[in-house]
């Protein structure tokens, strides 16, 4: 019989689970090292494999027929966030666009690596990174910041703009839309930043925002569970309300307003001035960031 004598079950409590990962060896006999991926907080670049490992481009019909569904009443979506989309989906190119910008975002984004990792002398810096307030997404990524791991000596002559993080540098590329979810929110001045060089990339415009008929890549993986929702009704399967509506779930606030918007009105917010809230994190929001709703 065990002679422990404290009880703890802490019902409903999980650590954040990683997952698989490649084990790549170990330091000393309780430090083993793991790669872990990461997921770049705050920005969205658009997708090269969605949904799954599938690629983009395999949706072109699939979202074409969406078009005409939207077109015809069929799909569960406003009026208003039907006409912002159907325009961008009635292409029948648009999973094509999504893959050749994800190539071009990614290409983007090692060049940075390789321009920006590389000190003077040639030698290569180390990466250095931020954590969110939540630390994993679902996928077992740690959600994070990334920037190169300037000395003291350098950080202390560089701009906080010179040393941008590398999830900035993408956005003032244009190659990624900015996707702040509360409450993981940058610092006031990091979230100015962030603002004023995605308002300056998308005015350009720059990387993606020069085609005007591109879907961000939360709009891309949304149509794709739209159209999902939709061939669904219009073949007489029954859906839940849940489903119905699962398709769109977060609800987006005007950074320089404090209005908060319905989640299928979020295209009345400039890009560059979305903040989105999970349902669940409205009421905590809306309190500690004073937003009120929208006209």
């Amino acid at each position: 019989m065990s002679q422990v004598k404290l009880f703890w079950d802490p019902q409903g409590f999980a650590l954040d689970a990683l997952g698989d990962h490649q084990f790549l060896g170990a330091t000393d006999g309780d430090t083993p090292a793991i790669s872990v991926a990461i997921r770049m907080l705050s920005i969205d670049t658009p997708e090269v494999h969605y949904p799954g490992n599938q690629k983009p481009s395999k949706q072109d019909a699939n979202l074409k027929q969406l078009a005409e569904w939207i077109q015809q009443g069929k799909a569960p979506i406003s009026a208003g966030l039907a006409a912002h989309l159907h325009p961008k989906l009635a292409t029948g190119t648009a999973g094509s666009l999504q893959e050749t910008q994800g190539n071009r975002a990614t290409e983007h984004f090692k060049n940075l690596l390789d321009e920006k990792l590389k000190r003077p002398d040639g030698s290569k810096r180390k990466l250095f990174v931020w954590t969110g307030d939540e630390k994993f997404d679902q996928y077992g990524r740690l959600l994070a910041y990334i920037a190169p791991n300037y000395s003291d000596a350098e950080r202390a002559r560089l701009s906080r703009k010179e040393r941008a993080t590398f999830n900035l540098l993408m956005i003032e590329a244009g190659w990624a839309a900015s996707l702040i979810i509360y409450p993981s929110i940058p610092g006031y001045p990091d979230l100015v930043l962030f603002q004023e060089t995605g308002q300056a990339a998308f005015d350009a415009p720059r990387g993606a925002w020069a085609n005007p008929l591109a879907l961000a890549g939360y709009e891309f993986r949304m149509c794709v569970k739209l159209f999902d929702v939709t061939d669904k009704l219009v073949k007489g399967q029954t859906v839940s309300r849940a489903e119905r509506e699962g398709w769109i779930e977060r609800y987006c606030a005007d950074m320089t307003t404090r209005e908060i918007f319905f989640p299928q009105d979020y295209f009345r917010v400039k890009p560059y001035n979305r903040l989105f809230i999970w349902s669940k994190d409205v009421t905590d929001a809306v309190s500690k960031l004073n937003l009120v709703p929208a006209e």
